[in-house]
This record gives structure tokens, sequence and C-alpha cells, in this order.
């Protein structure tokens, strides 16, 4: 593994202050990042601003930081808008051999000023990046199934997991699928803990063969629900808790609690401009356990799953 490198992308964009005197924010200025371009469209369906994305990158900073501090990036960059062209970024510049992380909010900022608009995770937290602390099971449904089948499976997801005496949390991925994440203590590598994750998949395929499948080929996905396993390799990553998408609707993946996990479809209700206003109105953070949880994987989970040796 050659992730020795690690850059952090600093509020760079920061207005120096002159010495002497107080300065009042600037109308395109969020958290002391000066927005270059504020009235630029990022969804020009919906009239979103490069400056309103920062915003709302900043009201949601700190439920959001939490969740990606410390982490390798890998980031979506949409200069010319979320329905133009996009590209994944990992590098900082064209340095191959460093990898972009953040530690405060007016850095996530710095992000929004520099044309990112998605932002994804990798399963680790510096500076140890040979050993996971999440697993993320991605359920891809096919297009055409229905809201209550990708329902069913994500409660079945959680029934196995909670077999297994795992505990789990739930976001919509601001696509057409649900993210179940699995914190755990890291102790196992990469390798291990991808393995592990694989025969999640398999055992859902297993048990629920009209509904789920662990094989990617298109093919194999017709009318069932894909567990992408793959997101828990190196450098793989996953959409992050609060991140928008570069998608019609400036739809965000939103942390929710297992008992929102309605009839009703939720993959599209939340947004960059809805996110905060839910977040007001919240008693409790979703996953305000999430950081507490401490559990491990096990030879006694690995032999109920039918995979005594990883």
């Amino acid at each position: 593994m050659r992730l020795e490198r690690y850059r952090e992308m600093r509020d760079f964009s920061r207005t120096p202050e002159p010495r002497g005197r107080a300065v009042l924010p600037k109308k395109n200025e969020v958290q002391g990042i000066v927005i270059t371009h504020p009235d630029r469209v990022i969804w020009p369906q919906l009239g979103i601003t490069k400056l309103e994305l920062a915003r709302y990158i900043g009201e949601v900073g700190e439920r959001m930081l939490p969740q990606v501090a410390n982490r390798p990036l890998t980031l979506l960059r949409c200069p010319d808008g979320a329905e133009a062209k996009c590209f994944y970024q990992r590098h900082p510049g064209s340095t191959k051999g460093e990898y972009l992380f953040v530690n405060s909010i007016p850095a996530l900022i710095s992000l929004t000023q520099n044309g990112a608009v998605e932002v994804h995770t990798w399963g680790v937290t510096l500076p140890d990046a040979r050993h996971p602390d999440r697993i993320t099971l991605d359920l891809d449904p096919d297009a055409e199934l229905p809201w209550e089948k990708l329902r069913a499976a994500t409660v079945l997801t959680r029934t196995l997991l909670e077999g297994l005496k795992l505990k789990s949390f739930l976001k919509t991925t601001g696509g057409k699928g649900l993210h179940v994440v699995i914190p755990i203590l890291p102790r196992l590598g990469w390798d291990e803990v991808r393995k592990f994750s694989r025969l999640l998949a398999e055992m859902l395929a297993k048990e629920w063969p009209d509904l789920f499948t662990a094989k990617m080929a298109k093919q194999k996905r017709t009318g069932k629900v894909f567990v992408d396993y793959l997101r828990n390799a190196d450098t793989a990553s996953a959409v992050a808790a609060y991140s928008p998408r570069a998608r019609p609707g400036a739809t965000v993946s939103t942390p929710l609690a297992w008992e929102e996990l309605d009839k009703i479809d939720l993959r599209a209700k939340f947004t960059v401009r809805s996110v905060p206003r839910r977040l007001a109105q919240l008693r409790h953070d979703p996953w305000r356990k999430y950081f507490t949880t401490r559990q491990a994987i096990t030879a006694a989970m690995r032999r109920a799953l039918g995979g005594a040796r990883l």
C-alpha cells in the first residue's frame, strides 16, 4: 500500500484581516472564505449558485465535518455546474503521491470554492490509512425496482447485521440507493474488511436470492438490489454524509434514523435547500451514537457467514 503522504485542504481562500480594525464579512464570504464567481449557477433548473452551495456547507458543517474530518477524500469537481462535465480528484493538483483531507469547516467550504460539488470519503481515518474503521454497504437497486422492495432489502440487511451483533446506521445516497454504514474498530486490514463485507453481501444473496445479488454484472441485477461491497477496498470511497450530489434536484446524502425508513420514498426528499431546515427541526441527531459505537469483526461473525478464514 502506497498511501504515504496526505495534504490538508486548508482554508487558503480565507480573507486576510487588516490589523487594527474589525472587518465586516463580504456578501460573497462564508466563514471567512471568499467565494469567487458567487453567481455561477451549479444547478440550473433550481437556480442554486456557488455561493448558495457554500452557505449550505457552512450551515451543515457541524454535522458534516465529523463524518469527513481526517479521512482521505475523493472529490467530484464541477467547475461549470453540476449538469456540465465533472471530474474526480484524489490528489492535490498533479501530485500523485499525496491525498487530500480536511479538518475544519472553513476547509470544507474551500472545497466548494475550488469547484467541488460532491465529497467522497475513504473508510479510514488518518494517520492510520491501513486499517478501515467503517464498512459501507451500498444497496444499489435496479432502476425499475419499486421503493417498497428497496425498503424491505434495507430492513433485511439491518436484520442480518443485528443477528451478528453489529450496529448499523442508515443514510440516503442522494441517488437511487441507500447506504448502510457499520462503524468498526480499526483492527483489520483492507483485504480482511473487504472480504468480510463480501461475505455479508453473499449471505444476503444466499438467504434472499429473489431480492439481492452480490454480482456486479448488469444482467444479474434485473429486479434486484446489488449489494455493492466494493466500497470497502483500498482507495475506494463512498459519498459522505451531508454531501450534495451532482444530480438534478441538488439531492443530498442524508443520515436517517432507522424509524424514518417508511413507505414513502425518501431518496429524493433531501436537498441542498431542505436539509438545513431538517436539521433545525430534528430533536436528535439520527447518528448521535455513531462515534460511541465500539464493535469489532470477530471470528464468530465470520463463521456465522460461512467464512471461517478471510
